[in-house]
């Protein structure tokens, strides 16, 4: 079984979580059956960007990096306090532990921030949210990375992207990789994406 730590910080985009989920879970019943995903969070309940509350299945201080195989982190927005739980140390740890591993790391929008503020970004390629006057690129690139204009960049062990439209695809891009290809497809198909 690969088991999939879904990081949520306070102010997370709901859709952008919910693709995890899905993808996952999908693939958990209909697909191979191998991936499993558990909620994380540094509070007892979360409160998405457009305001509805997530109560996490585990507490960030009691995850052991080994029981899991990959991290996926949503982006979210600065306005609903995204930032604030995303840039604790406690947050920026568990992200360099899952790379010191060498486990998948899966971003999307601006969840690439904290990847790139811990530092396992730095001197790597990588792509975070394009709009608004490249604010966030600029963001990124000032961690030491090597900013690239793609919706989806993959460096190693790491996804990262550039909107919420990218959203779908980056899950179906971790599945692949924890899964194959061939899967991957199936999946696609099942959940009307593709013809098998």
């Amino acid at each position: 079984m690969k088991r999939i730590l879904l990081l949520l910080a306070n102010g997370f985009e709901a859709y952008e979580a919910s693709v995890f989920t899905d993808v996952l879970g999908w693939n958990e019943y209909e697909g191979d059956g191998t991936t499993q995903l558990v909620t994380c969070g540094m509070h007892k309940q979360l409160k998405c960007a457009w305001g509805f509350t997530v109560i996490p299945e585990m507490q960030i201080n009691n995850v052991d990096v080994s029981d899991f195989d990959a991290l996926a982190i949503p982006g979210g927005f600065e306005e609903a306090g995204f930032y604030q739980d995303a840039y604790q140390e406690e947050f920026l740890s568990l992200i360099r532990q899952f790379d010191d591993a060498g486990k998948y790391i899966a971003t999307i929008c601006v969840g690439a921030l904290p990847v790139g503020k811990s530092g396992i970004l730095k001197g790597r390629k990588g792509t975070t949210y394009h709009l608004n006057g490249d604010l966030r690129q600029k963001q990124l690139a000032s961690y030491g990375v090597d900013v690239v204009s793609q919706a989806i960049v993959v460096d190693g062990n790491i996804i990262t992207s550039s909107s919420p439209s990218t959203a779908l695809e980056v899950a179906f891009v971790l599945l692949e990789r924890l899964t194959m290809a061939e899967n991957c497809r199936y999946v696609k198909y099942l959940m009307g994406f593709q013809g098998e």
